[in-house]
C-alpha cells in the first residue's frame, strides 16, 4: 500500500483547497465586518456615552465562545482607560454577580440574545440600577428586550459548515469592542502617558518612555576630547560597549562622534591621530524627554545604532547615549514547520 506521503497529486488537490476555504472564511468576515461598520448610528453613540458615564466599571460578560471575546473586550476597555472587569455568565449565578455593583455598567454578549446563563445576570444587574448593553443579532430577542440599550449585530451566515459554530458572530463582536473601547478612548483624550501608564511592560510599554529612561549616562558615556589620542579613544570605546565615542570640546559641547565606520574609513589615523582626525562631524542627538518610540524610528531612517541625548537648554552638551540593541524588541523567532503532508 502506498503511503498518503507519497502521493503528490494527493497533495496538490487538497493544498489548493485549504488555501480556497480560508480565503472564503477571511472574505466572508471581512464582508461582516464592512456590514457592521455601516450599521452603526445612535445606538453605538449612545453605548459610548453610557460608557463614558460609568461611575465605576464596565462589567463585561458572555457565555461559550461570547464569553472568550467578553473577556478579551474587558482587557481592551482596561487597557485604553476604562476601567473594566469580565465576569463569566455562569459563575455569576453563583455568586460572582457579587462583583457587580450600583455604578457599573454591564455589557452582555450573545449572539443568539436567547443564551439562559446570562439571565440572571442582566436580571441582578437591573435590580440594582446597573445599566445593560446587550450585543446580540436578535432585536427580538430576551437579551434586547432586557437589555436597557441593544447593539444589533447584522445577520450574516457563519464562516463554518452548516452555519454552526460562532464565527462570523465573534468577529464581529470582537470588532464591535474594540470600537467602543477605542471610541470611549478616544472621547477621553488619552495621551501618549496615560496608553504607557496603563502598559508598563513589553513593546508597547518600552517605546512609550522617554528616551531618558532608558540610557547610558554617567561614567558609562563614552567621551573624550579632540585631542585625545586615537589609542586612548579605542580604550574608551571597549570600555563603554557602546560601539561608540563622543567627542567634545573644551566647553563639553559634542562635536563629533567616532564609530566603528569610522575606524575602518580613516585606519591610517588609528595609530598615530587623534579624535578630531578621524570623527564625523555634528553627530545627530535626541531630547531626553523623547519617546524611545521617536529614537528607534529616528535611527532606523538614518540606519545609525547610536544616538546622543541632550536637553532643550543645552542642545550641544551630550547627558546620555542610546543604543538602538537597547530599545529595540526581537521578534519572536519564526516557527519551524514541519514538511506538509
Amino acid at each position: 500500500m502506498v503511503s498518503p506521503r507519497l502521493r503528490p497529486d494527493r497533495d496538490t488537490e487538497v493544498r489548493p483547497s485549504h488555501v480556497e476555504i480560508g480565503r472564503s472564511v477571511i472574505t466572508m468576515e471581512a464582508d461582516a465586518l464592512r456590514e457592521l461598520s455601516d450599521a452603526l448610528g445612535d445606538t453605538f453613540r449612545q453605548a459610548v456615552e453610557m460608557i463614558l458615564g460609568c461611575k465605576q466599571r464596565v462589567i463585561v460578560s458572555g457565555i461559550g465562545k461570547s464569553g472568550h471575546v467578553a473577556r478579551k473586550v474587558a482587557a481592551t476597555l482596561a487597557a485604553t482607560g476604562t476601567p473594566a472587569l469580565f465576569v463569566h455568565a455562569a459563575e455569576a449565578a453563583h455568586g460572582d454577580a457579587g462583583m457587580v455593583s450600583p455604578g457599573d455598567v454591564l455589557i452582555v454578549f450573545s449572539n443568539s440574545g436567547a443564551t439562559v446563563e446570562v439571565q440572571p445576570l442582566c436580571i441582578y444587574a437591573k435590580a440594582i440600577g446597573c445599566p445593560v448593553i446587550g450585543i446580540s443579532r436578535n432585536p427580538n430577542s430576551l437579551l434586547s428586550r432586557t437589555a436597557d440599550l441593544g447593539l444589533l449585530l447584522p445577520k450574516v451566515e457563519e464562516a463554518c459548515t452548516s452555519s454552526l459554530a460562532p464565527t462570523t458572530s465573534t468577529a464581529m463582536m470582537l470588532a464591535l469592542g474594540d470600537a467602543l473601547a477605542v471610541a470611549a478612548m478616544r472621547a477621553r483624550g488619552l495621551s501618549g502617558s496615560d496608553v504607557r501608564a496603563l502598559h508598563p511592560g513589553g513593546e508597547i510599554g518600552l517605546h512609550l518612555r522617554s528616551v531618558e529612561d532608558v540610557m547610558h549616562a554617567g561614567d558609562r558615556l563614552p567621551l573624550v576630547g579632540l585631542a585625545s589620542p586615537m589609542p586612548d579613544v579605542l580604550v574608551t570605546m571597549t570600555e563603554k560597549r557602546l560601539g561608540i565615542a563622543g567627542v567634545v570640546n573644551e566647553q563639553g559641547e559634542l562635536v563629533g562622534i567616532i564609530t566603528d565606520g569610522d575606524l575602518r574609513r580613516r585606519a591610517r589615523n588609528v595609530v598615530f591621530g587623534t579624535a578630531a582626525d578621524v570623527m564625523t562631524d555634528m553627530p545627530r542627538t535626541i531630547l531626553r524627554t523623547a519617546r524611545v518610540q521617536e529614537a528607534f524610528e529616528l535611527m532606523n531612517t538614518h540606519r545609525i545604532t547610536v544616538l546622543f541625548v541632550v536637553d532643550e537648554r543645552q542642545p550641544r552638551v551630550p547627558l546620555g547615549a542610546v543604543q538602538i540593541y537597547d530599545i529595540a524588541v526581537p521578534p519572536a523567532p519564526e516557527p519551524t514547520l514541519g514538511a506538509p503532508r
